[in-house]
Order: structure tokens, then sequence, then C-alpha cells
């Protein structure tokens, strides 16, 4: 009546004393060479109390609620100054949350949150503003352009957006 764990780790020291090879006691348990290894070390070093350590499993620690409400809050809210987004995403918001809260959360984490609450900060409905700082002057070069074009010149626009893939790879 041991767990099964427990009773693989009594084979591996038992067919050991008994003189198996360790490659055969790997295969007729279907275990790794190391884990053998390990075991009858752990049994050497501390007798029958090394099999029963190290036990898989066990639930995760929970996020308490207060970071989730922050990480919603953050989400709905534009990022401040200085961070140079327009909208977070889920890594630079577990970033953020780290460097300037000390919470310490994935971006996984984050991205179920978003699912679970429907929250999509890329496509947010309002407009934004780019915060580069040289922002105001590159607007002025590039409508300067279509307002006043030098003449026999071409007036070529290429608008970069990372986060939009093509839905559509057929078409050219």
């Amino acid at each position: 009546d041991v767990p099964a764990d427990i009773a693989t780790r009594g084979r591996i020291v038992l067919w050991s004393g008994e003189g198996h090879r360790r490659k055969d006691i790997a295969e007729l348990l279907g275990i790794s060479l190391p884990t053998v290894d390990r075991w009858k070390r752990r049994y050497a070093e501390q007798g029958l109390a090394g099999l029963e350590g190290d036990r898989p499993g066990g639930a995760r620690e929970q996020v308490p609620a207060r970071v989730r409400a922050r990480v919603i809050a953050l989400t709905r809210m534009t990022p401040p100054d200085g961070t140079g987004l327009s909208h977070w995403s889920t890594r630079e918001l577990a970033k953020y949350l780290k460097r300037v809260e000390h919470t310490t959360v994935s971006w996984h984490y984050i991205a179920r949150i978003w699912r679970e609450e429907n929250l999509k900060p890329h496509r947010s409905s309002t407009f934004k503003i780019s915060k580069d700082p040289a922002f105001a002057e590159k607007v002025a070069d590039v409508i300067g352009l279509y307002l006043a074009p030098p003449g026999g010149a071409v007036v070529l626009s290429i608008d970069e957006k990372t986060q939009i893939q093509a839905l559509d790879r057929t078409q050219p």
C-alpha cells in the first residue's frame, strides 16, 4: 500500500542489491539511467527516508486577487509616460509590474486574465498618439511632403504596424 513512485524507488534499490545492471533496471521500470542513479545514491546517503522525498506535483501558489485586479486596472489604462508604449503587451506589462511594483507574474498569466476578461488593449477604440519624442517633427515632415512635394520626386509612405499579421497570405 505505497504510492507507485515510492514502489518504483524501492524496486530500484532492491534490484540493484540483487545485482541487476542499472541499464536493465531502467528498461524494466521504463525510467532513465539518471533516475536509477539518483535513487540509488539517495538510498545510500539517507536509507529508506531518502526514497520518500521529492514528491512531484502539489498545488501551485495562487496569485492574490489584488494582483489580478491590478493587472486589469493597468491594462485599461494608457501606459505611463517614459515607457514609450501606446498600449500594453503581456510581456511589457509583466516587466512593468516586476520593475515598478515589485510584483512577479508571468506574461502567460496576464494573457489568461485578458482572455477571461475579454481585454484587448491592442484593439483600443480610442486614438492614441505616439510617445516618440520626435513625433511632432516626423508628422510635420510627412505632411510637408504631401503638401509641397519636391519637383519630380516620388513620395512613398510605409505604415509600419508590427502587431498586425497578414490574415490571408495568398494575396499579393
